[in-house]
């Protein structure tokens, strides 16, 4: 054991993330990396300050000793912009979602993003420092809905949408996916599916042929899945954004405008994971 080293799971319990028991989970889940690496067995031993740990991709701050007091919790709703990153912060300097709510945030404070939208994604973004209800959310096994309202280049029928219903094996070793708790042949991965999808509108681009608006929604996921599942059926995503997450709707928020939820917001999340 490194000099100045403590298990994982306490370090994490430590700076606010979850109970200990949560992020013991959380690790066997596969959603922890450290320096890089991800992190599938206990006991790890990690140097806080040092070393560098990642929740679902986001930096923890590991510095913090102790849980954040809950009447100091805060609660943020962001429309993410096509191009700002789901993550704390950016070695590489890209603008990143946690900037669009630093004036949302009390002095002293701060707050990471429950779970990721990639790059090219827009919509609703919920950040806090509520480590045990970011968990939750964040969770397989509370199985909370994110629905999008996705754009793809072509028609969507009948057999397409049973196919991806029934689900695919995608290979992700370092996130959850959508499983009915079986893996690929030879470990080639894990079977994803789309919990529902409805075909809104299909209509005709001149310039690209058809064109479908689709409101699909996920209970887990895969990096990508609902792209990488589109394009099994023959499918692009054109334009894809969140627009919910379990009972927290996007509605009119504008791209890059973030706002506090009202206390009713946070009780319907709570409830949602059965913290009340």
């Amino acid at each position: 054991m490194p000099e100045g080293a403590e298990r994982l799971q306490k370090v994490l319990a430590d700076a606010g993330v979850a109970s200990r028991r949560d992020c013991e989970l959380a690790v066997k889940a596969g959603r922890i990396r450290v320096n890089g690496s991800p992190v599938h067995k206990l006991p790890c031993w990690v140097r806080p300050g040092r070393d560098l740990v990642e929740l679902d991709g986001v930096v923890v701050d590991t510095t913090r000793r102790g849980r954040v007091d809950r009447s100091a919790y805060v609660y943020v709703a962001a429309n993410k912009p096509r191009g700002v990153i789901s993550t704390a912060r950016d070695p590489e300097g890209r603008p990143h979602v946690v900037g669009l709510v630093q004036g949302l945030v009390p002095r002293g404070q701060r707050v990471y993003p429950v779970g990721r939208l990639d790059s090219d994604s827009t919509g609703l973004v919920l950040l806090t420092n509520d480590g045990e209800l970011a968990h939750r959310l964040a969770h397989p096994r509370f199985g909370v809905a994110k629905r999008y309202r996705v754009t793809v280049q072509g028609r969507l029928e009948g057999e397409a949408i049973a196919r991806l219903r029934r689900g695919f094996y995608l290979a992700d070793s370092d996130s959850i996916a959508h499983s009915k708790g079986t893996t690929g042949p030879a470990g080639t991965g894990r079977r994803a599916a789309i919990d529902d999808i409805k075909v809104i509108k299909t209509f005709r681009d001149r310039a690209t042929g058809d064109v479908s608006l689709l409101d699909v929604t996920l209970r887990e996921g895969q990096n990508r899945e609902i792209r990488r599942l589109l394009a099994r059926v023959g499918l692009r995503v054109r334009r894809l954004e969140r627009v919910a997450i379990g009972p927290l709707q996007l509605r009119s928020l504008k791209p890059g405008a973030a706002r506090r939820l009202s206390r009713a917001e946070v009780d319907s999340l709570k409830r949602a994971v059965l913290l009340s």
